[in-house]
C-alpha cells in the first residue's frame, strides 16, 4: 500500500510537472496574427476651391495710339477632378465660371468701363505628386485651357456690344494637399494661365474695333480635398 500511494504521488507529480512546462511553453510561443491590410485608395479626388482670380493689366484698341486696359479681380467657388494613374502621375480638370469688367487705360482711360463679360475656362493639367513628406503632399504641373466667354455686355454708351473671343492658353501650377486622413485633406493652390484673347467692340454708329486683352491671369486657390 506504501509503495501504490508512493507510487501514485510520483506519477501526480510528474503530470502537474509536465502540464505546468506545457503552459509555460504556450506562454512563451508567440502568436502569429496576419497583418493588416488597408484598402487601397481609389484612384478618384475631388476639390473644392475658393479662388481669387487676378488678371494681369494690359492690352490694347488696335489703331489707338497709347491704349491699354485693365481688369477687374474676382472671388469665386471652384471645383476640380483629378484622376491618379499612379501614385505620383495624376490628371485634373478644374471647373468653375469667374466675372470680370474691363476697363479703358492709357489713352482711353476716360472710357471708363468697357465692358463686362463672364469666364468659363476649362482648364486640364498633369500633375507630379510628391508622396515621401507624410500627410504633406506636394504637387506640381502644366496643361492646357481654353477660356469661353460668355453674358458678354458693353458698359460704355459709346458701344453698342463688346465680343472677347474663345481662346486656348497654356497653364501651370503648383500646389499642396495637407491630408488629415486617409480621406479628407487641406489644399492650397496656385495657378498661371496665359491668355491673351482677340476682342471686337462696335460703336453706336456701327464701325467695329479691334484689339488684344492680355488677361493671363494668376489663380490662387484653397479649399477641401476628398480622396474616395
Amino acid at each position: 500500500m506504501k509503495k501504490f500511494g508512493l507510487g501514485a504521488i510520483v506519477a501526480a507529480g510528474f503530470a502537474a510537472f509536465s502540464m505546468g512546462g506545457a503552459v509555460a511553453a504556450d506562454l512563451s510561443t508567440p502568436v502569429y496574427k496576419a497583418p493588416v491590410v488597408e484598402e487601397a485608395l481609389s484612384p478618384w479626388q475631388i476639390r473644392v476651391r475658393a479662388l481669387y482670380v487676378m488678371p494681369e493689366n494690359g492690352g490694347s484698341v488696335n489703331g489707338v495710339l497709347g491704349s491699354d486696359l485693365t481688369y477687374s479681380d474676382s472671388v469665386v467657388p471652384e471645383l476640380d477632378i483629378t484622376y491618379y494613374f499612379t501614385k505620383n502621375i495624376a490628371a485634373e480638370l478644374i471647373l468653375g465660371v469667374t466675372p470680370h469688367d474691363i476697363n479703358g487705360a492709357g489713352t482711353i482711360t476716360s472710357l471708363g468701363q468697357v465692358g463686362k463679360v463672364w469666364l468659363l475656362p476649362p482648364t486640364l493639367t498633369l500633375q507630379y505628386h510628391f508622396t515621401d513628406f507624410g500627410p504633406f503632399k506636394p504637387y506640381i504641373g502644366a496643361g492646357v485651357n481654353y477660356t469661353v466667354f460668355f453674358n458678354q455686355d458693353a458698359k460704355n454708351p459709346a458701344f453698342a456690344s463688346v465680343d472677347v473671343h474663345d481662346t486656348w492658353g497654356l497653364a501651370l501650377q503648383a500646389g499642396f494637399d495637407w491630408m488629415i486622413d486617409r480621406h479628407w485633406g487641406i489644399n492650397v493652390d496656385v495657378k498661371k494661365l496665359f491668355l491673351e484673347p482677340s476682342f471686337t467692340l462696335q460703336t453706336v454708329g456701327g464701325s467695329y474695333l479691334t484689339g488684344g486683352a492680355d488677361l493671363n491671369p494668376w489663380i490662387f486657390g484653397t479649399g477641401v480635398t476628398y480622396r474616395f
